[in-house]
């Protein structure tokens, strides 16, 4: 219940003097009785001073090219090498023959490396091995090194692991600022290495890529506290498409270890590496010194830009099972190539690609 006119009348009066507004108004304003408040457009915040509001542009994708558009063809990278590592160029289609399970099988698709370099530097910064990050920080080194030998038009992600995964930087062609990203890390803060787990989640991420994709793994090898076991991580390696260059860094621990011996777990480690590489089309290097990075690094490089891309559609029909595979390299009459290595001899060529590939069953090839 509202108060007499009066009383009301006389209570704004008494807040003339501070409120400075006429009378006459106070008095309309209490005779109109309770008013409804004026709904206001909300004011937008006003960013902190110094600032501005940016929308951030979304990050280009890496270069996707399809091979084919059927579902039941193979498609495999392939490099091709003297016996002193030296690539072997000019190769055309005739010169390549691919056995399926023993089988040799029809080259449908077939074409040397034109597109850019796509690939992910999966680097472990732990105190696995070193109580006071010796590996970290040598890997840390080697990863801002790499980045010398990448092109402007190549594309490059860049991701840590030790008790998890980290993705830093996300595909780009800004080298400058995986460098910058590179230079800041500090120190590992745990001893656990969860290599197989980082493996698995980074080829998971690579599944859908289309086109050339690999990974440089800088490791020690050993793995600490995977959730995955490493019969795990080779299964995925059979039916994955991603080419995994390794480059280990523990080897001052065989070097150094004197009379006694390399550790049993290094030499498992190192094996890890070499079959990850093996399996997919790869490389493993082990540097015992600083001065070898750059070449290892130049060799990563060229083997992605020296890579031939070959298709075929499997003669058998989809049957689920894992199917192995062989690349040869024949000349003109159909027998095994030779080239002639530094010092005159001919000798036969060696092969870099997958070993195999998981074969869709009958159900899912129909879709």
């Amino acid at each position: 219940m509202q108060p007499p006119l009066w009383i009301r009348i006389a209570l704004l009066s008494v807040l003339i003097v501070g409120l400075g507004v006429p009378p006459d108004a106070l008095v309309a304003r209490a005779q109109q009785g309770p008013q409804k408040p004026t709904p206001q457009q909300p004011v937008p915040p006003t960013p902190p001073s110094g600032q501005q509001q940016q929308q951030k542009a979304p990050t280009p994708p890496p270069p996707q090219s399809e091979i084919s558009t059927q579902t039941n063809v193979v498609t495999l990278d392939a490099v091709v090498t003297d016996q002193d590592g030296d690539i072997v160029t000019d190769l055309k289609q005739g010169n390549f023959r691919v056995l399926d399970d023993g089988q040799p099988q029809q080259i449908t698709n077939f074409s040397p490396t034109d597109a850019p370099i796509t690939i992910v530097i999966l680097m472990e910064f732990s105190r696995a091995l070193s109580s006071w990050g010796y590996f970290g920080y040598k890997a840390k080194g080697w990863a801002y090194d790499f980045l010398n030998h990448l092109g402007p038009k190549d594309w490059v992600a860049f991701k840590t692991f030790d008790l998890k995964t980290h993705l830093v930087d996300d595909f780009t062609r800004n080298k400058n600022q995986v460098a910058q990203d590179i230079a800041s890390l500090y120190f590992p803060d745990f001893s656990e290495a969860n290599l197989f787990d980082a493996v698995l989640e980074t080829l998971d991420q690579l599944r859908d890529v289309r086109g050339r994709k690999a990974i440089l793994l800088l490791a020690t090898g050993v793995d600490t506290f995977s959730h995955h076991t490493l019969d795990q991580t080779y299964k995925v390696l059979k039916e994955s498409d991603t080419t995994i260059f390794c480059v280990g860094m523990g080897e001052e621990i065989d070097l150094y270890s004197g009379s006694g011996g390399t550790p049993i777990g290094y030499l498992q480690a190192k094996n890890q590496l070499t079959q990850f590489a093996n399996m997919t089309g790869g490389y493993a290097w082990f540097p015992r010194f600083e001065g070898e990075a750059p070449s290892i690094f130049n060799s990563v490089a060229a083997f992605l830009r020296s890579q031939y891309t070959i298709g075929f559609t499997p003669s058998t029909p989809p049957d689920g099972r894992y199917h192995k595979l062989k690349v040869e390299i024949v000349d003109n009459q159909g027998n095994p190539l030779q080239v002639e290595n530094r010092k005159g001899k001919k000798k036969k060529v060696i092969v870099y690609a997958r070993q195999g590939y998981m074969a869709p069953t009958a159900a899912a090839a129909g879709n």
